[in-house]
């Protein structure tokens, strides 16, 4: 008897445990009274340090039309939506050139926006160049329903982030192309995840250069552009701020029809349950009618696309709302380094935007368990992420993130303090192995 499943079906079935793992957390949150036995999470890449203002704004500034009740204008993006967010993008990211609605694509959520220009771009058997840590996604948004490689990039010694990356990814390119899986695009993430870190002007000229010399396409996924904010505690640390992709003049550098931008609503407004992404490419349009081909299954609610308007066509509120974001990420940041020094916890400085702190807590293990240095291998990422999980607080396994060393985790900073302090805590006691139950 045949399977059940296909045998992609199946495959996939079989492979995302941890992955599936973050579900069952949010769906038994912890609650200092409401629920002190749930889960606390400090593993999803959500900003809460503007609920309240968002929230506030939404429920004075929608006025419901029946328009949002209906499909719009089509699945790719209501016109009046992609005119604010040209006129957004090229106010805020500094565009060389003006965006123009005919840029864009309007996706639900950027996972899509990923999935199409994945499509669009390559081949099956085909791959996209991904530097090392990740933002563990890309791996499905890129190749789960597309049949496109990730081809993964180690950078050892040489800052992932700096200039000298370039030869990696070259070398990664050039042993890929010539074993069989040919590169067509190069995926960043810029502000980088699980890193914070911004690339510097040099080093995207450098990419572009590259992706010009290769004819490949350069995806730069900008979703944390404007959650970018101060570092007042890492003073030693070289601290590179963010300058998009689209502020580049291409010209004498690459071919504008290879390079593409992404951004969406879920992180530079706390607001992932709203589902707006974009495809930004200004010298493709063959390009996004490929994309837009495909827009029936990423079309984004109507009613979603409202409140983006509404927050998006209000200058002043987008003002006030960046100032008071980034003044916020910044004290969250520093709060949250506090309490990591307390407790002996190492973790990567220079971080100067998103959400994430990049903690090494196998070292913090190992130095406590000794006897544990049997598992000084990749192992010790397991073994301290089931540990974790038995303390019921979650954070993202560097495991899943392509991290080149073990040992490594993300975890998020923008959450209430006291829930910050419960998580912190909870690995503590997951290190100490002094159990919550």
């Amino acid at each position: 008897m045949a399977g059940i499943l296909s045998l992609r079906g199946a495959a996939v079935t079989a492979s995302q445990a941890e992955g599936n793992a973050v579900w069952d957390v949010i769906s038994h949150p912890w609650h200092p009274v409401l629920n002190p036995t749930g889960y606390v999470s400090l593993g999803v890449a959500e900003n809460a340090l503007m609920h309240e203002e968002l929230c506030e704004y939404l429920t004075n500034n929608i006025p419901l039309s029946p328009k949002a009740l209906t499909y719009g204008d089509g699945p790719n993006g209501s016109m009046h939506l992609r005119a604010v967010m040209a006129h957004f993008i090229t106010t805020h990211f500094k565009t060389a050139q003006v965006v123009q609605p005919e840029h864009i694509m309007v996706t639900a959520g950027v996972s899509a926006a990923v999935e199409h220009l994945s499509w669009a771009v390559t081949n099956p058997g085909e791959g996209i160049l991904l530097g090392r840590p990740y933002y563990r996604t890309f791996l499905a948004d890129i190749g789960l329903r597309t049949g496109v490689g990730v081809v993964p990039v180690s950078f050892g010694k040489v800052d992932p982030c700096g200039t000298q990356c370039v030869t990696k990814y070259e070398e990664v390119m050039r042993n890929s192309n010539t074993t069989g899986v040919p590169i067509r695009a190069l995926m960043l993430c810029h502000p980088h995840n699980p890193l914070g870190r911004c690339y510097s002007k040099q080093t995207l000229i450098a990419l572009m250069k590259l992706c010009q010399k290769y004819q490949v396409h350069l995806i730069s996924d900008e979703i944390y552009a404007l959650s970018v904010w101060q570092n007042k505690v890492d003073t030693s640390a070289d601290l590179v701020g963010f300058q998009s992709v689209l502020s580049i003049d291409t010209r004498d550098i690459i071919d504008p029809r290879l390079v593409h931008v992404l951004w969406g609503m879920s992180k530079d407004f706390g607001a992932n349950g709203i589902r707006i992404g974009a495809i930004i490419s200004q010298g493709n349009p063959e390009l996004l009618a490929a994309c837009r081909s495909c827009g029936l299954y990423s079309s984004p609610s109507s009613l979603a696309e409202e409140a983006a308007v509404m927050v998006l066509n209000n200058p002043a509120f987008v003002e006030r709302y960046i100032k008071a974001n980034r003044e916020r990420l910044s004290q969250a940041y520093s709060y949250a380094i506090g309490k990591l020094n307390e407790s002996g916890i190492e973790y990567a400085p220079g971080a100067t935007a998103g959400f994430f702190i990049w903690v090494n807590l196998g070292k913090a293990y190992l130095q406590l368990h000794p006897e544990e240095h049997y598992n000084s291998g990749l192992a010790i990422t397991k073994v301290v992420f089931e540990k974790l999980m038995m303390n019921k607080v979650y954070i993202v396994s560097g495991d899943v993130t392509g991290a080149e060393e073990p040992g490594w985790f993300r975890l998020i900073f923008t959450q209430p303090r006291e829930l910050v302090d419960e998580g912190i805590r909870r690995i503590v006691g997951a290190i100490d192995e002094l159990s919550e139950n």
